[in-house]
């Protein structure tokens, strides 16, 4: 990425690395130049406060979604769910920040209903919120804090996704109880992380779109690259999600590396309008969001058919 764009003389950063708020107040506080393949609760939030953005594609990643519980609870059933205590952190600064709590309710709805429950069949305990603070290993085990209280005997379960949690979850001695990873459905997997939006300014797609579709270029060879490099990749793995290779080795399961391309398929689409009317009706967006119209598809429709075209003109 940084080359094919230091080529047109254009320097890359990370978003955390420029401390932008996804979820400003202002809408048009977000970069004109933003390109963010991330967790699409912040995205959605944005959105919804107005912000000028678009999806250009979607990914998706296993990664490692389970119910943790202590070691003398055992392999669970769905139903074995029932009248349980969860962890729920609770909100963050703005409700479009709370990650940690959409994820972990979300989480704990999909479960249940593998078994016909529902939220109205556990108990939710509120824990607090972990801090916002800037991405790094103490933060990681931070943001899990129900892990803590599940080792102490305050809850029974616990909802975590990710190497970083499976980490904080092994040091704690709790095992997985329910792995969600392990049903076929993805639909029991929708969650801040699956699918995760590509999202870039709506002044992009204005004024640059030959940049859009370098960036879409450039995310298209490096799943390509993925799908035959599944032991380099996890070491990159590993330093993007804040873990150890060996615990990217444990969580990232179902041959995750080779659905690293990105896409608008109409599952894909379908599973992001689940989550948009998910974070909607239990209050983490200030207005439900259009899914729809939120998604722009011209650019990587003009990738993927050079992508296409380049391609035979290799097998020949």
């Amino acid at each position: 990425m940084t080359q094919a764009f230091g080529s047109e003389g254009i320097t890359v950063k990370r978003v955390r690395e420029q401390g932008l708020n996804l979820v400003a107040n202002n809408p048009e506080n977000q970069s004109r130049h933003l390109f963010r393949e991330g967790g699409n609760i912040q995205a959605l939030a944005a959105r919804a406060l107005g912000a000028p953005t678009r999806v250009i594609g979607l990914t998706w990643i296993d990664e490692h979604q389970s119910i943790m519980v202590r070691s003398d609870a055992g392999v669970l059933e769905p139903r074995d769910l029932k009248g349980m205590r969860f962890a729920l952190p609770a909100y963050a600064r703005s409700r479009g920040e709370s990650i940690a709590r959409g994820m972990a309710l979300h989480g704990i709805k999909s479960a249940l209903a593998l078994g016909g429950l529902t939220l109205d069949d556990v108990k939710l305990i509120e824990i607090p919120a972990p801090p916002v603070e800037r991405a790094s290993p103490a933060g990681m085990r931070r943001l899990w804090l129900g892990l803590e209280w599940l080792a102490a005997g305050k809850v029974d379960a616990v909802y975590v996704k990710g190497a970083a949690a499976a980490e904080s979850a092994a040091r704690l001695h709790l095992e997985v109880g329910l792995d969600l990873d392990a049903f076929p459905s993805r639909l029991a997997r929708v969650n801040n992380g699956t699918p995760r939006p590509i999202v870039v300014h709506q002044h992009m797609i204005d004024h640059h779109p030959d940049l859009v579709e370098c960036f879409l270029e450039q995310s298209l060879r490096a799943a390509d690259w993925a799908a035959n490099n599944p032991l380099e990749l996890k070491p990159i793995i590993a330093q993007e999600t804040l873990a150890d290779v060996d615990a990217v080795e444990r969580t990232y399961k179902n041959n995750f590396h080779r659905s690293l391309h990105p896409d608008l398929a109409e599952e894909r689409i379908e599973m992001l309008r689940i989550q948009a009317q998910f974070l909607w009706l239990h209050g983490f967006l200030e207005s439900p969001v259009d899914v729809e119209k939120w998604i722009c598809s011209a650019p990587l429709r003009t990738v993927l058919a050079r992508h296409k075209a380049r391609s035979r003109v290799l097998d020949r």
